[in-house]
């Protein structure tokens, strides 16, 4: 698909990894929407790339909605969406106290993160598939964002690796349903990268975690991270792929 004119959607596009990626695609000639539960970052991102922001919690479907109906109002029907928005968290199954871990903990990680995930791709996919087909026959694309984590998980990181790990099964037959209708989905995997959470930690601690990757040896940019999403959209032939961005790494225990 060329980007050029097309209407996308970010999810998480105020900050971080969705704030390179909505960047990217405004670049490229995307007309984009920021979809951001922080609506002053997607206002700060979308005045920059002369897109529209609008609020938006992914796992509340009338949030969700809104926020994809005023997209389309502003930039007409997305055929391109990017689930970037999510959270983290880690916690030992079993605490220091000998207490097992709060249920509701591991429910909100994967209610944000899988859940939430999956209501925002079936509003656009049912959407999408309502549009007339490009070049062969392509309606959409969408991309999930998992993590390393999915393979790879720490300790303390059973929620967070599950979610992503649920995404990354979600792919492949995600992508056969949504076959008939011309709309393609891949998942990226990206290790370490320079983030605002990742920013938030001591210069050693970031330096330590950049010598583990083999090469190389530094964090992520987010911009490379949003290049690779781009080239998802770009390359037809892409599909029903979960790609790592990793530099080779691979997680250590803990």
């Amino acid at each position: 698909m060329n980007i050029q004119g097309q209407a996308a959607l970010v999810t998480g596009g105020g900050s971080g990894l969705g704030e390179a990626t909505a960047r990217e695609l405004a670049r490229l000639g995307a007309r984009v929407a920021v979809l951001d539960v922080h609506l002053e970052n997607a206002r700060r991102v979308a005045a920059d790339i002369g897109g529209v922001a609008c609020a938006c919690d992914i796992t509340d479907t009338d949030s969700l909605q809104a926020a994809m109906d005023a997209a389309a109002a502003a930039h007409g029907p997305a055929r391109i969406l990017m689930n970037i928005a999510g959270i983290g968290g880690a916690r030992r199954l079993v605490g220091k106290d000998g207490s097992p871990a709060p249920l509701d903990d591991f429910a909100r990680v994967v209610h944000v993160n899988l859940i939430g995930t999956y209501n925002a791709s079936r509003l656009f996919a049912a959407a999408c598939a309502k549009l007339d087909p490009l070049e062969d026959g392509e309606r959409g694309v969408m991309m999930f964002t998992a993590s390393v984590a999915a393979f790879d998980g720490q300790v303390g990181q059973q929620a967070y690796s599950a979610s992503k790990g649920g995404l990354v099964g979600m792919t492949l037959p995600m992508a056969r349903d949504l076959a008939q209708h011309g709309i393609r989905v891949c998942t990226i995997a990206p290790g370490l990268f320079s983030t605002p959470l990742m920013k938030q930690l001591p210069e050693p601690v970031q330096a330590s975690l950049a010598a583990s990757i083999p090469f190389p040896s530094r964090l992520g940019k987010p911009e490379e991270f949003a290049q690779l999403a781009a080239h998802i959209v770009t390359n037809t032939h892409l599909n029903g792929e979960v790609i790592r961005l990793d530099g080779a790494l691979r997680m250590a225990p803990r």
